[in-house]
């Protein structure tokens, strides 16, 4: 089975399954020097966990990262990172109904018939209990962004028919995190958490959609065509499961604009570079980076685990039959989806940046073609 790898010089490989042994990934290219403690990385599959509140799954999965290798005295030393998060609470026996009977709109069939089995136990490899691994490895893209000031945030949008107005990414840093569906909006938040919870007593799922933004990223980031920003951030995006789209800036509505309408004027910067007037193009132009934010939204449908009866067919007895999908499940998926959307917006920026030479795929700190005699894991700045 391929499709387990993400990223060009930040590569991210990914193994496990939903109700098996552990999750985990390796990262290969980060560069040496990076300080980097497990307690960096659980900080976000803490917002993506389990558990959080009443409306998410009640799985109760602790989640927690183990570093395996590619870590020195707090420090990156150049070679692969494992990581390892151990799966606690599975509970399979809910989904022996489903063995041979596929579940409404799951990659049940599409797995068996492609592989001829199939992990079943909470949905095995197809399950978006995956993303645990994306989440983990783009914490460590955070932390290398971050020291060339580029700051990534997202939040929901946007639950059923219930749309938060704009805000600004301030708002989103300081509001998000507080609530339990992570909408920098407050008042909109209590809107979407009752929606969600007549969803839930009628044993149904409502989707959303997830808004996201980056700052601080600067010109020239991706390439024309094929490798371009928008391309490869469309393919991170569409990856995340139950995701059915993706838009950057003016995003469906640009349909709607005139080309006098959407184009963006130029004006000289204070740095006296040419700098858009506005910003209706998402901070990419041509598939590169334009020095503007970059923003988007990405589209999750509900669940498709419900406690509703549904149909299904038995492929080994030739028999049809109504069957519950019992267990425990999220009833919407952005409130946790925020935090693997950020991680996959810094898994894209942080494979261009590298790309780009503006870090050494080697040393965090150091120059491109350089050797120090005196470099040592224990003193990865030199000092």
């Amino acid at each position: 089975m391929n499709g387990n790898r993400f990223g060009r010089l930040f590569q991210v490989t990914t193994f496990g399954e939903s109700h098996g042994a552990a999750m985990g990934c390796t990262i290969s290219g980060c560069p040496a020097g990076l300080e980097l403690e497990e307690d960096d990385i659980q900080a976000e599959l803490d917002r993506r966990k389990p558990g959080q509140s009443m409306i998410t799954t009640s799985r109760g999965e602790p989640d927690a990262v183990s570093i395996k290798s590619g870590v020195q005295d707090g420090y990156t030393t150049g070679t692969p990172i494992g990581l390892v998060i151990q799966n606690k609470d599975a509970r399979s026996g809910k989904y022996e109904p489903f063995i041979t009977a596929p579940r409404p709109s799951h990659g049940d069939y599409t797995y068996s018939a492609k592989f001829g089995t199939r992990n079943w136990g909470g949905g095995g490899r197809s399950s978006a209990r995956e993303t645990v691994n994306w989440v983990a490895a783009g914490a460590v893209a955070k932390k290398i962004l971050a020291s060339e000031g580029i700051e990534i945030k997202a939040h929901v949008n946007q639950i059923g028919d219930v749309v938060a107005p704009d805000v600004s990414f301030e708002e989103m840093l300081e509001h998000t995190e507080g609530n339990a569906v992570r909408c920098a909006h407050p008042d909109t938040a209590a809107e979407m958490e009752a929606l969600i919870g007549e969803y839930q007593e009628q044993g149904d799922s409502i989707g959303g959609s997830i808004y996201f933004e980056a700052q601080g990223v600067p010109v020239g980031l991706g390439a024309p065509r094929f490798d371009s920003l928008s391309a490869r951030l469309g393919q991170a995006m569409m990856a995340i499961p139950a995701a059915t789209a993706f838009e950057f800036g003016l995003g469906r509505e640009a349909r709607e604009y005139s080309g006098y309408e959407r184009n963006d004027d130029w004006e000289f910067g204070e740095d006296g570079h040419p700098k858009p007037v506005e910003n209706d193009h998402g901070g990419i132009q041509g598939g590169i980076s334009s020095g503007e934010p970059i923003y988007g939204e990405v589209t999750l449908h509900a669940p498709t685990s419900i406690p509703k009866t549904q149909t299904t067919v038995d492929w080994e007895t030739g028999e049809e039959r109504e069957e519950q999908v019992l267990g425990r499940h999220d009833p919407v998926l952005p409130p946790r989806g925020v935090p693997v959307v950020e991680a996959m917006l810094a898994l894209t920026l942080v494979d261009f940046v590298l790309l780009s030479g503006r870090i050494t795929p080697d040393r965090l700190d150091g120059e491109p073609g350089t050797y120090d005699t005196d470099y040592h894991p224990s003193n990865p700045k030199n000092e």
